[in-house]
């Protein structure tokens, strides 16, 4: 089940509403500090009745998954906290844990590419164990860790209600596809909080901006997209608007979801952090990963790179370290070699910007350097695209017009003819105009607020019933990050 779906908007987002919200009203602020480790408020019980629903929809048995790296982590954080005074057990009750989540992790995800990667090394013919992914195991093995990293290091205290601990991690509107929550900073909603007006409207908006950004764009530039790679001697400027059209897809697709996860946690109180802010603004790769997927960058920023030393031993150091966390990004997105590459380019742009041109980049035009930024993404975009290596090259003989294509071909003309507003309008608000309007807005009188907020509404209206008309005509509906 998927947030753009009419499964999701018509049955399973409706009663949530019809259930949690009379429950607020009736039951009012939750607060349950003192709640005993198997007691549950009716406001926490709800959401995660849902939430487990909501991941079991897929694959049942992935739920158990779920609640076990959930509860190793739970009892790891008691643990931690009871031998606070005795640093070698706490190491130890660190170090078990880790190996769990991380083992879990390693087969659950990465079994068949291991497998697969010493066949080719070593001539060996195991066959592979085709163990399927868990839908989000990435997303909710960092949580875990994270929080139990953070009881090691006396940042928050251990969580003593599983139930409340369960709540946190399974949490559905981020569940699958991020952000990547930490526990601190909810800790206090999910014993303190008030369901309010504000919230739930804001919250809905949110949701309803991912949702057409998602069903109106994204699946839009997806489907043009599929049909840019299927042709066959493409023009080099068409394979480079290919680039550009799947890195939009992606930026959109992923974005879309945060927005919708960011939307529903606040429509019950919760407030997530930003996970995009306009990447494909940035005018470096420095800047770029300051704003694409804040929640990973700052998850291997926290508990890898300044772990490892981060630059505080040496520029050596500093290169070796930054190698791992990039090799591990591009692992993290995927169990295949392009992944790693991705991760490994990306690494090696950062540190040649850092430590070679990045003086100079700060000197050059505004546009130059988001020309220069726009073309090292796309092209990395185009490396993380291609799971078979070969296609990949195929595909850049085409892109430098080694392949004796040519230049401007007929799929650009069919392109701009059938997607021209769609492109127009994703290029346009890949930019910050949305927080440009709204601060033009603030300055406008109460009664000017009170037309942009009634218009808002009504342009809400209409997208949802857009986006619902869409999914109903069009069953072309692709999440990118569940592989991931």
């Amino acid at each position: 089940m998927v947030f753009s779906s009419l499964l999701f908007l018509i049955f399973f987002l409706t009663a949530l509403i019809l259930c949690y919200f009379p429950a607020g009203l009736i039951f009012g602020k939750i607060k349950t500090e003192k709640a005993g480790r198997m007691e549950i408020s009716i406001q926490n019980a709800i959401p995660l009745v849902f939430s487990l629903f909501f991941y079991a929809w897929g694959e049942p048995k992935c739920v158990f998954l779920l609640i076990i790296s959930s509860l190793v982590d739970f009892i790891d954080g008691i643990l931690l906290e009871k031998f606070g005074d005795r640093p070698a057990y706490k190491k130890l009750f660190l170090v078990i844990a880790l190996l769990i989540n991380f083992s879990l992790l390693a087969v659950f995800k990465y079994a068949d590419f291991f497998v697969g990667t010493l066949n080719r090394i070593a001539g060996t013919a195991i066959p592979l164990p085709g163990i399927a992914l868990p839908i989000g195991i990435s997303f909710y093995t960092f949580q875990t860790t994270s929080y139990s990293i953070d009881v090691y290091r006396g940042r928050v205290k251990a969580e003593r209600n599983f139930f409340r601990y369960l709540t946190y991690i399974s949490m559905f509107s981020q569940l699958i596809a991020g952000p990547i929550v930490r526990y601190s900073l909810i800790k206090e909603e999910l014993t303190d909080r008030k369901m309010t007006m504000d919230n739930f409207t804001n919250g809905f908006r949110r949701f309803l901006i991912g949702l057409f950004r998602k069903v109106l764009i994204a699946n839009e530039l997806g489907a043009l997209w599929d049909y840019l790679r299927g042709v066959s001697g493409i023009s080099v400027l068409g394979a480079w608007l290919g680039f550009l059209i799947f890195t939009l897809q992606l930026y959109y697709d992923f974005s879309a979801y945060s927005d919708m996860a960011i939307g529903l946690g606040l429509m019950m109180g919760f407030h997530f952090d930003e996970n995009f802010r306009y990447p494909l603004s940035a005018l470096s790769i420095t800047d770029f990963w300051r704003r694409w997927h804040i929640s990973l960058s700052g998850w291997f920023r926290d508990y890898v790179y300044i772990p490892l030393g981060g630059n505080r031993k040496g520029k050596f150091r500093q290169l070796i370290n930054l190698g791992i966390v990039w090799f591990l990004t591009g692992l993290w997105h995927g169990a295949f070699w392009n992944y790693v590459l991705w991760g490994i380019y990306h690494g090696l742009m950062l540190v040649l910007e850092k430590f070679i041109w990045g003086r100079f980049l700060e000197k050059a035009p505004r546009f130059l350097r988001h020309f220069y930024t726009l073309m090292i993404v796309i092209f990395g975009f185009g490396i993380f695209y291609f799971e078979d290596m070969s296609a990949f090259g195929t595909y850049l003989t085409y892109a430098f017009g080694m392949a004796g294509n040519r230049v401007v071909g007929p799929e650009i003309l069919w392109a701009f003819g059938n997607y021209l507003p769609i492109i127009a309008f994703a290029v346009i608000f890949m930019f910050p105009v949305f927080p440009k309007i709204t601060a033009y807005t603030e300055k406008l009188g109460e009664t000017g607020k009170n037309i942009v907020t009634f218009i808002t509404g009504l342009v809400s209206v209409g997208l949802l019933i857009l986006c619902i008309a869409n999914l109903v005509r069009d069953s072309y509906n692709p999440f990118l990050y569940f592989r991931f």
